[in-house]
């Protein structure tokens, strides 16, 4: 396999899962107006509503806030690339730092960038731009660092802890080549990589894979990158308990990694099963898709796999698999 074909497979778009579910038969008040970024499907009728999936109820933005402030560890999931998702994220990173000081760990750091993010902030703390030329974020390969700055900004302003909290790039790539004993063996024991994976997820992160390729992935390197992922996922979970303070951790993630199931949730209830762990998916509207329980299916799960589901409009996206099925042969 070329190295520009592996390169492309290690960018994990890991994080797009962009729907989620559960039953709708509880009213409750809408989210208070505000003005969305995404131009699409403004006037559904998901839009700006909180699914709490355990109740099976939409709550209001105060009952989030006051969950979230009762949990050691917050996930915050995302579209990458989606503006609104940035702005709630920025909103709740204010409103859980509010009265307290917990880490805000980012997946979009990864661990060989924390000496740049620690000396970025002993020489200009509060300056976010200053920290994202010291991380060269213009080059990270991430969405525009514009979209992530509120985010930073938020807590920067409340002088929270910045954690890079994931597995460097080069550590995946050996990580898809040799296999777990390419990290060192005490890291490996606490990542969990060596326990057996149940089948049913194997198979459900494969065919996720499978899907996120475009079909293109070759069979061989099914398992490898399936490692990778949950790697990653292990990872962000270590450095999320290793950077928590006492008011715990905030995890700034993809929705992938946020899932309850098998992400960061999974590895935490692992690692802490007597912590209380929240999960909030930031998910994108369909129209085709009118009440929560709509959007299950497409987590290819019973349930969804988030403590909460904030909905919101969406932005326009290519499809990724046209240039191949255009290039294929009739």
């Amino acid at each position: 396999m070329s190295r520009t074909l592996l390169a492309g497979l290690l960018l994990l778009s890991s994080s797009c899962a962009h729907h989620a579910a559960a039953p709708s038969s509880s009213a409750a008040p809408p989210s208070a107006p505000r003005a969305w970024q995404a131009p699409l499907y403004r006037d559904h009728p998901l839009v700006g509503r909180i699914w709490d999936v355990a109740q099976g109820r939409f709550v209001d933005e105060p009952t989030l806030r006051e969950s979230l402030r009762a949990a050691r560890f917050v996930l915050l999931g995302e579209r990458h690339d989606q503006p609104d998702h940035h702005q709630l994220q920025a909103e709740l990173v204010r409103a859980l730092a509010k009265d307290a000081r917990p880490a805000l760990a980012f997946e979009m750091l990864d661990t060989a960038q924390a000496p740049a993010v620690a000396d970025a902030l002993a020489h200009a703390p509060g300056d976010a731009d200053a920290l994202a030329r010291a991380v060269d974020w213009e080059r990270s390969g991430w969405p525009a660092w514009s979209l992530y700055r509120p985010v930073f900004v938020a807590g920067l302003e409340a002088k929270l802890p910045i954690v890079a909290a994931n597995l460097p790039r080069a550590q995946v790539r050996q990580l898809v080549k040799e296999g777990p004993t390419a990290l060192e063996p005490a890291l490996r024991e606490r990542l969990g990589l060596d326990t057996p994976v149940p089948e049913d997820e194997e198979r459900a992160v494969r065919a996720e894979l499978d899907r996120s390729h475009c079909g293109q992935l070759p069979e061989a390197m099914m398992g490898p990158m399936a490692l990778a992922q949950r790697a990653r996922d292990a990872f962000m979970a270590d450095r999320v308990l290793a950077a928590a303070t006492e008011a715990g951790a905030v995890l700034i993630t993809g929705n992938g990694h946020a899932r309850t199931d098998r992400g960061v949730p999974a590895h935490l209830a692992r690692r802490a099963p007597r912590t209380a762990v929240r999960s909030v998916g930031l998910v994108e509207v369909s129209p085709d898709a009118r009440h929560p329980q709509d959007y299950a299916p497409l987590f290819d799960t019973a349930r969804i796999p988030y403590d909460y589901v904030w909905f919101t409009p969406a932005v326009p996206e290519d499809d990724p698999c046209a240039p191949l099925r255009k290039a294929r042969p009739q």
